[in-house]
Order: structure tokens, then C-alpha cells, then sequence
């Protein structure tokens, strides 16, 4: 999955979906592709702010994509490319998944 490092945020409040999953050994190009794609076609959807993405050598995963709202997040949720996607996910990829959706009250960063 493509991504720029850490996402670049608006003061908070905001919310943030974290999506943790551990990939199964289906190791197929289109996951990467589709991953991808996601990634393009959240950055185009109102009320998206970013996101940040980590996958390990042993599969586990961690995405946060940042939104404006729990509107913008439903959105996306119900944008129909997303949802195939999700559901390809479901049936081919993922060995187990949790989503968590957050609201940002504070955030700052360093040195």
C-alpha cells in the first residue's frame, strides 16, 4: 500500500479509522494493487485528511485514515469500489480484521 509517511492533520477534533488486520498466505499482486487504489480513491473523497499505513514480514497490518467527520467516514464506507474491495478482503486476503473508529481530541508530535 502506498503511502507518504505520516499523514499531515488539522487540529483536532477529527476522527481517525484504524483498520488492524493479519493478511493470510494468499500473497496474489492484487492485493497491492487493490491496497493502492484505496489509498488513490480515499484522498479523493470529501472530508478525507489522510493516512498512514504499516505492514509487517509477518502479514499484521496497520492502517489509520483520517477523516472530518463520522459523515465523511460513512461516505467512504458506502462509496461502491470500497465496498468490493472490502468484501474481497473478507473472502481472500485477510486471516482476521478489526476496525476501530476514534475521535481525535488532542494531537501533537516531535522532537
Amino acid at each position: 500500500m502506498a503511502s507518504e509517511g505520516f499523514a499531515h492533520t488539522p487540529r483536532p477534533p477529527y476522527y481517525a479509522v484504524i483498520f488492524t488486520s493479519q493478511r493470510n498466505a494468499d500473497d496474489g499482486s492484487a492485493y497491492g494493487t487493490t491496497a493502492d487504489r484505496m489509498v488513490e480513491l480515499a484522498a479523493q473523497q470529501p472530508g478525507y485528511l489522510g493516512v498512514e499505513s504499516v505492514r509487517g514480514a509477518d502479514g499484521l497490518g496497520i492502517t489509520v485514515s483520517y477523516w472530518e467527520s463520522e459523515a465523511a467516514i460513512l461516505a467512504w464506507r458506502r462509496h461502491a469500489e470500497h465496498t468490493l474491495a472490502r468484501e474481497r478482503g473478507r473472502t481472500e486476503w485477510y486471516e482476521h480484521y478489526e476496525l476501530r473508529v476514534a475521535r481525535v481530541e488532542r494531537a501533537y508530535g516531535g522532537p
